[in-house]
Parts: C-alpha cells; sequence; structure tokens
C-alpha cells in the first residue's frame, strides 16, 4: 500500500494540453509510495455562494478527494502572468464556506509546464500567494519549470534530462512529506476512496 496518496491539480483543460503530457510523464517517475490521482476540474460549475452550503454531487467529489489526499502537486500553465481561472475555481470550493477550508495545512508542491524554459514562473509565483493564504504547507525548493518543448522526443516520451528534473522534484517532495510527518501523523486513520476522475 502507498504510504502517500496525492493529489495533482493540473490547470490545463485543452484536448492537448502541454501540463496533462506533463502530469502523465510525472506520474510515470513518480516515487513508488506515492499513489497519484486527479480530478478533471474542467467539470465544476463556477462558484458561487448561493451554492456553497450546499454544492452539486460533482463538487461534492472534488471536495472529498482533497480531503482525502495527504498531499497535493498543483501543475499550471500561465496566462497574462498568472495562472487559469479555471483552477482558481479549484481552489475556491474546497476552501469555502468559511472557516472550513479542506485546503489548510495540505503538504503542496507547485510546477507547469510550457514551451519556455521559465514560462510558469509568473503562473506559479501567484499560486504560491492564494496557497500561503490558504495555509498550504507548500515545498519552495527546488522550482521546476518545466519547457515541454524540449522535454519530449518524437514518439512523445520523455528525454533523460528531463526525467532526472522530475525525479529529482518528487525526491525533494517526498522529502518535504517526511520532515512534515506525514505518514505519522495519518496513522490509526481510516482509509478513504482515492482514485482518478476524468470528464465521460
Amino acid at each position: 500500500m502507498a504510504k502517500y496518496q496525492v493529489l495533482a491539480v493540473v490547470g490545463g483543460i485543452a484536448k492537448e494540453s502541454l501540463n496533462k503530457k506533463f502530469y502523465g510523464a510525472m506520474k510515470e517517475l513518480a516515487p513508488k509510495d506515492f499513489e497519484l490521482a486527479t480530478f478533471d476540474i474542467s467539470t465544476l460549475p463556477f462558484f458561487t455562494q448561493d451554492m456553497e452550503n450546499d454544492p452539486p454531487e460533482i463538487v461534492q467529489d472534488f471536495k472529498e478527494l482533497v480531503k482525502a489526499c495527504d498531499a497535493v502537486v498543483f501543475i499550471t500553465p500561465e496566462y497574462n502572468r498568472s495562472f487559469p481561472g479555471v483552477l482558481k475555481n479549484a481552489l475556491d470550493w474546497p476552501s469555502r464556506p468559511y472557516g472550513q477550508n479542506l485546503w489548510k495545512g495540505k503538504a503542496a508542491a507547485v510546477t507547469g509546464a510550457s514551451t519556455g524554459s521559465i514560462g510558469t514562473f509568473g503562473a506559479q509565483h501567484h499560486l504560491r500567494q492564494c496557497l500561503a493564504y490558504l495555509d498550504v504547507d507548500v515545498m519552495g525548493q527546488p522550482e521546476l519549470y518545466f519547457n515541454a518543448s524540449k522535454a519530449f522526443d518524437e514518439n512523445g516520451q520523455i528525454k533523460n534530462d528531463a526525467k532526472k528534473l522530475v525525479t529529482q522534484y518528487w525526491e525533494a517532495f517526498e522529502k518535504h512529506l517526511e520532515h512534515l510527518h506525514i505518514a505519522e501523523n495519518k496513522k490509526g486513520n481510516p482509509k478513504v476512496p482515492f482514485q482518478e476522475h476524468r470528464a465521460h
């Protein structure tokens, strides 16, 4: 059984999203103690206080996944020096109603893919600001700005140099979780369902 259940929140929702592809590569290279799952955040309705006390079932499913996970990795594209609105919407739902912030105390990492060397710097920096307010324990280093234009070969497979970067990133995140005593803190807690969600 995996030691850590890690939720990947992917901010790219396009069919050919670089960040979806990046998540696929990250999942293949994840440590053996990690069980990864993701959720199609494009299926979430726009957040509104009118529904926060009685949210739709799809929102409840997402909130249950956030509650169940031990840690979160946020994978974001960048638009206009920030992360996309669909990702902000995914942050808002589990943080509400006021006083019931499900992100609070979660361990997390932030990364993102683009076609440039530091193409998601602005998005990652802005996302970190929001996560700080939500009281998330975000890994500070290493920062990973994944250059997808150079990372995959002609067959769509991740190259060795990029594999090394991702592997080092996962190793650092695992140490971050160990530092926070995540595994020890959840001992004795009942195991809850943890699985992928994709739009049909």
